[in-house]
């Protein structure tokens, strides 16, 4: 018997969907959908990661749009691999055409894998030249300043005491996950 046909689906921002991951996997019949709408840049915040990792079992296989959906930095995704492939789970990346089952697919993962943290180590650094100049030019402002929502602390009560998830309190202040948890700190700072 063949396993399940695991997805797991991230956007970055709550503000984002994921209706074009969606689309692009059904056609793998997919049997379980893990989704969520955060940040990659750390894995321990990934609850619905946590979970499919958790959930898939020998001889399941994970599909995701591409290896950014799964992990920003080369060693992310390498212990990700390493915890599926001793789970007796393959990976399968639509837009890479990766096949972890394959002789072939893990090398190509691993190349792959390093191409892109070198790409974002190098965006990263252009950005941070960009800002330098742009602060001597008097031209860089910073981040725009997100108000604090007029009903922040009832939602941060609710999410305080655990009758609402850290999502569903973002999605009822319409902030980004920063601004929410920015807001937290100053909170638990007054507090």
């Amino acid at each position: 018997m063949t396993g399940q046909r695991i997805a797991y689906i991230r956007v970055s921002t709550v503000e984002q969907n994921t209706d074009s991951q969606k689309a692009l996997l059904e056609k793998y019949n997919i049997d379980m959908p893990f989704e969520e709408k955060v940040s990659g840049k750390n894995r321990e915040d990934r609850t619905e990661l946590k979970a499919m990792l958790n959930y898939v079992r020998k001889g399941d296989t994970v599909y995701v749009k591409d290896l950014s959906r799964l992990a920003r930095n080369t060693k992310d995704l390498l212990g990700i691999v390493a915890l599926l492939e001793k789970k007796g789970v393959t990976l399968f990346s639509i837009k890479e055409n990766i096949d972890t089952s394959t002789h072939i697919g893990k090398p190509m993962l691993t190349f792959l894998g390093a191409i892109y943290q070198f790409e974002r180590d190098n965006l990263l650094e252009r950005q941070k030249d960009g800002i330098a100049i742009a602060k001597m030019k008097g031209k860089y402002k910073g981040r725009k300043k997100v108000p604090k929502p007029d009903n922040f602390s009832e939602i941060y009560k609710k999410w305080r005491n655990r009758e609402i998830t850290s999502i569903g309190a973002i999605r009822s202040l319409g902030i980004s996950e920063y601004a929410f948890y920015k807001f937290v700190r100053e909170e638990n700072a007054n507090g």
